[in-house]
């Protein structure tokens, strides 16, 4: 069984949708952010960022075989996963290397860049023009270097479905959405970015990990209070 520890966010949806997709047996335990568990030092000593998602695998394999190992960062999990059941991951050649490659577009670029425009837009204490148009602009052009992949292959790591479209999934999907609510005409042009998000989100699992945690999950992990009071 794996304990996974997650929240409504992009970057907890990954963890999610892998599981769901590998088709592992999980349990999740919310961890609310917006309370703070986050940085309780019993969540920490899980992840030491203080970041979900994390899982805790209690049937690792290998050296520790038997023993539970923790699993921290989304980009980590997601390969941990792959690797574990031979799925979504090429075991090497030049479409590993490619899928890695989109696997870390989104987290060295995707998701920093849309995650700062998100902030500065709803969160930040002060407005800054500035820090919106950059992020904003940002995010935008990522989706068109996504555009211009998806022009030339079904799938962003190559001709078959893999890590680097879940990892992107979720994160892409907000942009389009905050786009659209901007100003429709900035990605209306993105036919072939639309076209997978469509396709990637049509997928049962992809439907199913992007519920979790479920509102019944977060009632339950509230009462239990794992990482607050």
């Amino acid at each position: 069984m794996i304990d996974l520890y997650t929240w409504s966010t992009p970057n907890g949806r990954k963890a999610s949708i892998m599981l769901e997709e590998v088709g592992l047996p999980y349990n999740v335990i919310a961890v609310d952010i917006g309370k703070g568990w986050q940085h309780d030092q019993r969540f920490r000593s899980l992840s030491p960022n203080g970041k979900i998602p994390v899982i805790v695998d209690h049937d690792a394999e290998g050296e520790t075989a038997g023993e539970p190992r923790r699993v921290f960062e989304s980009g980590n999990l997601l390969v941990y996963l792959a690797e574990k059941t031979g799925m979504l991951l090429p075991e090497s050649g030049p479409e590993r290397t490619e899928v890695l490659g989109w696997l870390f577009f989104q987290m060295a670029h995707l998701g920093p860049m849309v995650g700062q425009w998100h902030w500065f837009k709803n969160a930040a204490p002060e407005k800054s023009e500035v820090g919106i148009r950059r992020y904003r602009d940002e995010s935008l052009r990522l989706l068109q270097v996504m555009d211009g992949r998806l022009k030339k292959m079904p799938w962003l790591g190559g001709k078959n479905y893999s890590i680097a479209d879940v990892a992107s999934y979720a994160w892409t999907k907000s942009a389009v959405e905050e786009h659209r609510e901007i100003d429709n005409r900035a990605v209306a042009s993105l036919h072939s970015l639309l076209d997978w998000l469509k396709r990637v989100g049509d997928r049962p699992a992809v439907k199913r990990g992007m519920e979790i945690p479920t509102d019944e999950q977060k009632k339950e992990s509230a009462e239990r209070a794992p990482f607050g009071s």
